[in-house]
């Protein structure tokens, strides 16, 4: 299976947004997860992972991967994770500016 992008997204500040979905009757296997801070000045960042039967707007502290970690200014922060998610399944992301670039790499599989 060859790496592809899941997801690209440039949010507004403070903002929760759906990076990727899990497609119907599919699997994905994310291999990693990259935030690139586009300004010179430090960011954080938040990603959460929200299993289908639990997809809401409510964030639980439970679906929390990563919490205010900072990204340096003009730099870039790679996350290898190689989870698997199933069909429904959920990866939000949130940044302090508006500055920070996500994207999602990895596999899809069709069951």
């Amino acid at each position: 299976m060859a790496k592809k992008i899941l997801g690209q997204s440039n949010p507004s500040a403070t903002t929760v947004t759906t990076l990727y979905t899990v497609p119907a009757s599919r699997e994905t296997t994310v291999s990693s997860i990259s935030v690139a801070n586009l300004t010179t000045s430090s960011a954080t960042f938040r990603i959460i992972l929200q299993a289908a039967a639990e997809v809401s707007g409510t964030i639980l502290n439970k679906q929390y991967f990563a919490y205010d970690i900072t990204v340096g200014l003009s730099d870039t922060t790679v996350i290898t994770v190689g989870i698997t998610l199933t069909a429904g399944d959920v990866i939000k992301v949130y940044g302090s500016t508006a500055s920070l670039a996500f994207q999602a790499f990895g596999d899809e599989v069709v069951l």
